[in-house]
């Protein structure tokens, strides 16, 4: 599947689950629920065309809220490190960085990069990527290698498993029943449907 075709795959799914099949439900099963499907799926292209190709602001307006739609919490945006390597997590580090944080764990900058976190150490020592202050490295950094290296041709919808740990296939924070994101989530945001909770702490 093209990295576009993944990437509006994933925005129809969590916009299916999150706000039209409760809708759905609240309705009765009103046929205008059909109708938003059909709306959604159109501006889910258009979302992924602009996530894609259009300037960085467009991106980042976009890309902001979506995840602020898809992720409601009171909380900064804090999701698994598995989740960067779902479709909309691959293409929000290459054209945002982490939306909600200067610094990165090492574990989280792997999964942006699509390395070990040991390969992050490696790059960090030879001088490829900086360390930020606080730990970890600049999402800034994390993003604009990306930027630097070729842009993916295909991405999958369910990744297999890495060494990261457990199932980055994109919809809960996954095992907990509550539904909370990594490090607790009041509002039960989900961020993929198996997804295990990870946690990770910066070296």
């Amino acid at each position: 599947m093209t990295n576009r075709a993944a990437l509006v795959e994933q925005i129809v799914r969590l916009l299916d689950i999150r706000l039209l099949d409760p809708l759905e439900v609240l309705l009765e099963g009103d046929d205008v629920v059909d109708a938003m499907r059909r709306v959604v799926r159109i501006r889910a292209g258009r979302w992924a065309d602009e996530l894609l190709s259009a300037d960085d602001v467009t991106a980042v307006r976009i890309s902001a809220r979506l995840i602020s739609t898809l992720y409601p919490d009171d909380r900064a945006f804090d999701p698994p490190v598995a989740w960067w390597q779902t479709p909309l997590g691959q293409t929000t580090a290459r054209r945002v960085g982490h939306p909600a944080a200067v610094s990165v764990s090492y574990a989280t900058a792997g999964a942006m990069l699509g390395i070990s976190r040991q390969g992050v150490h490696d790059l960090v020592r030879r001088g490829r990527l900086p360390r930020h202050p606080d730990g970890g490295v600049p999402s800034a950094a994390v993003r604009d290698r990306l930027r630097d290296s070729p842009a993916p041709g295909v991405f999958r919808i369910h990744p297999p498993d890495t060494a990261s740990g457990g199932n980055p296939s994109g919809t809960t924070s996954g095992g907990n029943p509550s539904g909370t994101a990594s490090g607790g989530n009041p509002s039960g945001t989900a961020f993929d449907d198996d997804l295990p909770d990870i946690s990770e702490e910066k070296p």
